[in-house]
């Protein structure tokens, strides 16, 4: 007896009350997704995210308290497990790549249905990464098409390291150490922890030597 596929757990973070509501109703029906909680600015979607640990979080830019930007980055450094999706309505070169750099795995714009949503949502949280088309010309348009590129996450490993994890793998066959890491990084020393505890699971990787030769072989350095 088959078993139905375990939904995905998410959290919506918006200000606008009816945006907020109509985002629950219309994801909430997806067989595939679960709304744990929704939150009406950046401070309660930090809050709600550490309560119930969800898969992912859809974020809105702009709302009080704490804004999108500095909820990313937040939930980047203290959730780094939790993937973060922006969906909002600006388009500006500014509010794409402040999101990107601090941490947002998917950009889209809110007149996005549901199906693109919804699959930003599971792109991004196995570690992909999904923009809106008119989201890619913005960078672009911002940087040139040379310099774009590299805004955009890389493809993950075979073994699904995030961008995270592989940047942290690089630096630790550097001979960094984890303090080191922390600091490079601007993240605690319990979330460098974190990452690099998966990054033993994930590459079977007993210890720093042998992960230092999966980076080797797999062109992280």
């Amino acid at each position: 007896m088959s078993t139905a596929p375990v939904p995905l757990r998410i959290v919506v973070a918006d200000d606008q009350a009816t945006v907020r509501e109509g985002l629950v109703l219309l994801l909430g029906g997806l067989p595939d997704i679960e709304v744990v909680a929704a939150a009406a600015d950046g401070q309660q979607a930090l809050e709600l995210v550490a309560e119930h640990r969800p898969d992912a979080i859809l974020l809105d830019l702009h709302m009080p308290v704490l804004d999108g930007i500095g909820a990313t980055r937040r939930l980047t450094a203290e959730h780094p497990d939790v993937a973060v999706v922006v969906l909002t309505t600006y388009l500006d070169d500014s509010s794409v790549l402040d999101a990107l750099r601090a941490g947002a795995r998917s950009y889209l714009t809110k007149d996005a249905d549901r199906t693109d949503i919804a699959r930003a949502l599971h792109a991004a949280a196995g570690g992909l990464s999904v923009l809106d088309p008119r989201v890619q010309a913005t960078l672009l348009a911002a940087t040139g098409p040379a310099a774009a590129a590299p805004q955009l996450p890389p493809p993950p490993s075979p073994d699904g390291l995030t961008q995270r994890e592989v940047e942290i793998l690089a630096l630790i066959a550097q001979g960094l150490t984890n303090p080191e890491i922390a600091e490079r990084l601007f993240l605690s020393n319990h979330t460098v922890k974190t990452h690099i505890n998966r990054i033993f699971a994930k590459t079977g990787s007993r210890d720093r030597p042998a992960a230092i030769g999966y980076a080797h072989r797999h062109g992280i350095v």
